[in-house]
């Protein structure tokens, strides 16, 4: 662990609460993830079910926006379990809080808002530019 690290890492109490934040997070995640593959899996066997000239609901929405739909949110949900799983990673290997763009200790503010936030709040803004 370099010194910058050293200086930037956790209290055994703010690792605690970060460790909690992020077995929740992960629990919620696939919780999510589940039931977006259920909602896709109904897609799914509706549309077979179904004349395949009839894409449309009659209520409104198309069922390829509906499967297009979940697919993103899925997707999203994905992505988000695996960047869950690499700041464990960061946790455990003592890197956790390190900004990967400029490596400033990331505000603790910010990791108990999103703990799995790879950047501090200065690099995240540069990146929305």
């Amino acid at each position: 662990m370099t010194t910058q690290h050293r200086d930037a890492a956790l209290s055994p109490s703010e690792q605690a609460a970060i460790r909690k934040l992020l077995d929740a997070d992960r629990q919620r995640t696939t919780t999510r993830i589940a039931m977006l593959g259920h909602d896709r899996d109904e897609i799914a066997q509706s549309s077979a079910q179904s004349a395949p000239d009839d894409e449309h609901d009659p209520e409104g929405t198309s069922t390829a926006f509906e499967r297009a739909h979940i697919m993103a949110l899925l997707d999203q949900a994905q992505t988000h379990l695996v960047d869950l799983d690499l700041a464990f990673e960061r946790l455990h290997d003592g890197t956790y809080g390190i900004c990967a763009k400029c490596g400033q200790r990331i505000a603790i503010e910010r990791l108990m808002i999103l703990p799995a936030a790879k950047t501090c709040v200065s690099c995240a803004a540069h990146r929305r530019r």
